[in-house]
């Protein structure tokens, strides 16, 4: 039995587009028969339920499911629902390339398939960072010449960028040297290769509650057993983290401690000592990603936990997207040498080497961030406010918590409210939400979504038209 929330998921952006509702149902149900996600024999979701999770009238899915019927993609009996076909007649072409998966698939599935006058809100990027035009045009005059010598493979990155790296978590309070670097094609290809090289399947990994989608999908495709631990105003719970160790004995332990996504919450050092002792005490491998750190001046936030480090192994990953551009795919994992190599290896395996003129660009502007903090602060701050302003104005009901820093909102909806229904209305008003849901597998944040705030006024507008549109037409008076 397919569930109507994993349905939902699977089905995507289904009502962007041309035409009548229950035509598109019926499209991206055939496209996920033709691409294997529904499996010929899987029970689809009764037409009531499944009406009430897409926020349709149930003849939306009636009509849906008729139209597949006819195409004898499915097939239904009397008190035995609709199913998919046993063999289900699929056009060879019918298929569209799209994988089956969770939410951040899902979300990089929409930026393949092209924006459309979809604002999508499940990217979260700063708003500001350093003159790229002025950095590249001199990486021309005065580097490009070298570079162009060069062989251009470096499995554990360059040189160069590897000694900047190094040079940024020094000055952060963590000493390290470039051999315990390894650059990285953005922070996610990090946390894959250290999902490859620590997760089996069945093996346990905790992370925090709520949680970055993108990572929930990686250790679910590596087999791993999640479990969740809450958060307080320092971070994540310490009295749940050590119970969690042990009892459940994690392979990992994934963390955001500076500016976490969703919540914007800063972890206090006290905090992030106390998770190293007990990391090291159970014996267990953290993995923090600290990706907003590096827009952050020496002293603007504690040190990283591996700075605490008493034994074992702690991974810190770091990221420019944040800091500079997200389309600087430049990231890294700092980590002790004995880990470095293997995950060197397993890079090398992937990609051979992160591009090189990315790298170098990256090297130049990794020692100018510290100076640019200031400012940036200052325009996060002002879009913070508008944000918070319309949000105000337009929807009053919604609680927004405030973040101590990061460029995302944590909205709480109005209680009873399921943001998963709330997010497909508001898709097809043009706007696409991050339900609580996706980041949170326990229930506990069902009524919330993330909301970036890092847009230009005139988006951000927009956005709070758009979604008060979408929350009146779901609360009728």
């Amino acid at each position: 039995m397919v569930e109507p929330a994993e349905l939902v998921e699977l089905l995507g952006d289904w009502t962007v587009g041309e035409g009548v509702l229950y035509r598109g149902l019926a499209r991206a149900t055939a496209r996920l028969i033709a691409d294997g996600a529904l499996a010929a024999g899987a029970r689809l979701p009764a037409e009531r339920r499944l009406a009430k999770a897409l926020a349709v009238s149930r003849a939306t899915v009636v009509a849906a499911y008729d139209s597949l019927r006819t195409d004898r993609l499915v097939e239904s009996r009397r008190g035995s629902g609709t199913s998919v076909a046993l063999r289900p007649e699929v056009p060879a072409a019918a298929g569209d390339g799209r994988v089956p998966g969770g939410q951040a698939t899902a979300l990089v599935q929409r930026m393949v398939s092209g924006p459309g006058e979809v604002i999508s809100l499940g990217h979260a990027a700063d708003a500001d960072g350093p003159d790229l035009a002025a950095a590249l045009l001199d990486l021309v005059r005065e580097d490009l010449p070298g570079l162009l010598r060069d062989t251009g493979y470096h499995p554990a990155g360059l040189p160069a960028l590897r000694a900047a790296i190094a040079a940024h978590h020094t000055a952060q309070g963590l000493p390290t040297g470039p051999d315990q670097v390894l650059v990285t094609t953005g922070a996610t290809q990090a946390i894959v290769l250290a999902t490859r090289l620590f997760v089996r399947p069945g093996a346990c990994v905790v992370i925090e509650s709520p949680s970055w989608p993108g990572c929930i999908d990686t250790f679910r495709a590596a087999g791993a057993r999640l479990v969740a631990v809450g958060l307080d105003e320092e971070g994540l719970r310490i009295d749940l983290l050590a119970r969690a160790l042990a009892e459940h004995r994690p392979a990992l332990l994934f963390v955001m401690p500076t500016y976490h996504n969703p919540t914007g919450v800063l972890m206090s050092a006290s905090r992030r000592r106390r998770i190293a002792e007990l990391a090291a005490e159970h014996r267990v491998t953290v993995l923090e990603d600290s990706a907003h750190a590096a827009a952050a001046a020496p002293g603007e936030v504690p040190a990283p936990i591996a700075a605490h480090a008493v034994g074992g192994s702690i991974l810190t990953v770091g990221s420019l997207s944040k800091a500079v551009w997200s389309g600087l795919r430049i990231g890294w994992v700092r980590a002790p040498r004995t880990v470095i190599e293997p995950l060197a290896r397993l890079k090398a395996g992937s990609d051979l080497s992160t591009p090189l003129l990315d790298q170098a660009l990256a090297a130049r502007l990794l020692p100018e961030l510290p100076a640019l903090s200031a400012s940036r602060a200052a325009l996060r701050r002002a879009r913070l406010d508008t944000a918070r302003r319309l949000f105000a104005e337009a929807l009053p009901t919604w609680r927004v918590h405030s973040p101590t820093g990061g460029s995302v909102l944590w909205i709480e909806l109005p209680p009873g409210t399921d943001a998963r229904i709330f997010a497909q209305i508001a898709l097809r008003h043009g706007v696409e939400v991050v339900p609580g849901a996706a980041m949170d597998a326990t229930g506990t944040h069902d009524t919330f979504v993330r909301v970036p705030f890092a847009f230009d006024p005139e988006v951000l507008h927009q956005v709070t038209t758009r979604l008060t549109t979408a929350w009146t037409e779901s609360n009728p008076l």
